[in-house]
């Protein structure tokens, strides 16, 4: 059974429609979807250029191979481990920060009641 079971449909001039489209384009989102970030007071974001994904996927390395090499120093007890966890956390909240700045939608000033 459907979540949404409401249908809608719109009618645009020409010149609206192809401004819709655009948006929708540079989003990367369905255009229901959209609609729906719009409605619940959302503006969605542009589609990251193809590089941030390779980038980010680097970042996730480089974090692995720090816990790697963390893991082996708490063994051998040659780490500075506040300074290396601080360092590591540093590192996590960059990855999650960048993600949210790039991926997900921000609010509207005034949401439409």
């Amino acid at each position: 059974m459907r979540k949404r079971n409401i249908r809608y449909q719109l009618w645009l001039d020409e010149k609206e429609a192809e401004r819709f489209n655009r948006l929708v384009k540079r989003s990367g989102l369905p255009r229901e979807v959209y609609l729906r970030h719009l409605i619940n007071g959302l503006i969605p974001t542009d589609a990251p250029p193809p590089d941030y994904f390779a980038m980010m996927k680097e970042l996730r390395y480089i974090g692995t191979n720090l816990n790697q090499i963390a893991q082996k120093a708490h063994i051998l007890n040659v780490l500075d481990v506040k300074r290396y966890d601080e360092n590591a956390a540093l590192l996590k909240k960059a990855v999650v920060d960048i993600t949210n700045a790039v991926m997900l939608p921000r609010k509207m000033e005034r949401k439409i009641e």
